[in-house]
């Protein structure tokens, strides 16, 4: 038994993340400005993305894409029920409907085959969630996408820096969305970041600041003009300077953090390989996963105590978890509003049923990730059938 409890996800914050916020409250320039604007170029380059824009959440992000491609009444959106809510919210602010598709049974990706099947004539896009930092068959989803004439959007919250196929996702033209939330894989505390084409961050820089044709920073610099125009009824999605200050140390050491993580997963696959109750995370072949969670899930019938008290027992034990996700059709307003049964998504409701998310960031110590794995195996020696 552990004497501390074990976060499930604290920040990793060092020296670099507190010099840079210092710096940006000492510089007297806090907003947005040109620490925000090395962010995103520095962001850009390192996954060879067409252009970024940060903002101030991955929420921001996914509605901004939408809103700069004319996605509104009348339209779906189709998308996973295995994800935050956030990725479905954004749907109705932009007044579309959502339309939810089952999952993969392994990644617990969307399917695409169940994406083909939901299309129809008001379909207008796809937001594919990468779960967990594993990418979706993206292939696949563009080939859906390509026959339809439909925006294909990604939310990569869980996916920085993940691979597909040998490229990293958000190196392309899709509008994708990262989450720099405190729990992600690079955090800004809150905020987000959205990759795509030059146009599109063109139009994002707009519809993310109150719809002025100018920055603010570009308005108030010695050599700007206070003169702007509101070219649209646009939002407050803008990422700050101190924001940014982080971002910029986070990203200088996300490979060394990456690899950290890996090296966790690889201990964990080598301590729960030998009990027969769970399902563990795949990788697959042509897909390098961001590892942003270690999802463990329990086989039917294996234990005699349920997920929730399984979590429970860990808790007891001082081991701090989550649950990725709450299926979203099992909320009340999408059950209330849609319709949604149980039954409709018979994969993603037995995966949210089963579904155990334990600690994984760069700041666990062998000996943690040791704790975790023992009580989780005192557990099942304990409960086990």
């Amino acid at each position: 038994m552990r004497d501390r409890f074990l976060p499930f996800s604290p920040p990793f914050i060092g020296e670099e993340e507190i010099e840079g916020v210092v710096d940006s409250l000492r510089s007297g320039w806090i907003t947005t400005g040109p620490k925000t604007k090395r962010f995103e170029a520095e962001f850009s380059a390192y996954l060879g993305a067409p252009a970024a824009l940060a903002v101030n959440s991955c929420t921001a992000a996914l509605h901004t894409a939408l809103v700069c491609h004319g996605i509104g009444p009348g339209d779906e959106v189709i998308t996973t029920p295995m994800t935050f809510s956030a990725t479905v919210g954004v749907i109705e602010h932009a007044g579309a409907t959502p339309v939810l598709v089952d999952i993969e049974p392994d990644t617990m990706n969307i399917s695409p085959s169940a994406v083909s099947e939901a299309v129809t004539g008001r379909t207008k896009a796809i937001i594919a969630v990468h779960y967990g930092g594993h990418p979706c068959e993206m292939d696949e989803l563009q080939a859906i996408c390509t026959e339809h004439c439909l925006l294909l959007v990604e939310d990569a919250a869980h996916a920085i820096p993940a691979k597909y196929k040998g490229r990293l996702i958000g190196s392309g033209e899709n509008p994708v969305a990262f989450s720099f939330y405190a729990t992600k894989n690079l955090t800004t505390a809150e905020g987000g970041m959205l990759t795509g084409s030059v146009d599109l961050i063109e139009q994002g820089v707009v519809a993310s600041l109150h719809g002025m044709n100018r920055d603010a920073w570009k308005r108030v610099d010695k050599t700007g003009s206070w003169r702007y125009d509101i070219i649209m009824p646009g939002y407050k999605y803008n990422m700050t300077d101190i924001q940014a200050a982080m971002g910029l140390a986070q990203l200088a050491k996300l490979d060394r953090m990456l690899s950290r993580r890996r090296e966790i997963v690889s201990r964990y696959d080598e301590g729960f390989k030998p009990m027969s109750a769970f399902d563990l995370p795949v990788e697959r072949e042509d897909c390098e996963s961001g590892w942003h969670l270690y999802p463990l899930r329990i086989r039917d019938g294996a234990l005699k105590i349920s997920r929730d008290q399984f979590i429970e027992e860990l808790r007891l034990r001082n081991i701090g978890t989550s649950v990725h996700f709450i299926a979203i059709h099992t909320f009340s307003y999408y059950r209330e509003k849609y319709g949604f049964q149980p039954e409709d998504f018979p994969i993603a409701n037995r995966e949210s049923n089963r579904v155990i998310t334990i600690p994984l960031h760069p700041g666990l110590s062998d000996r943690d990730v040791d704790d975790v794995i023992e009580a989780v195996a005192d557990i099942v020696a304990q409960h086990g059938v």
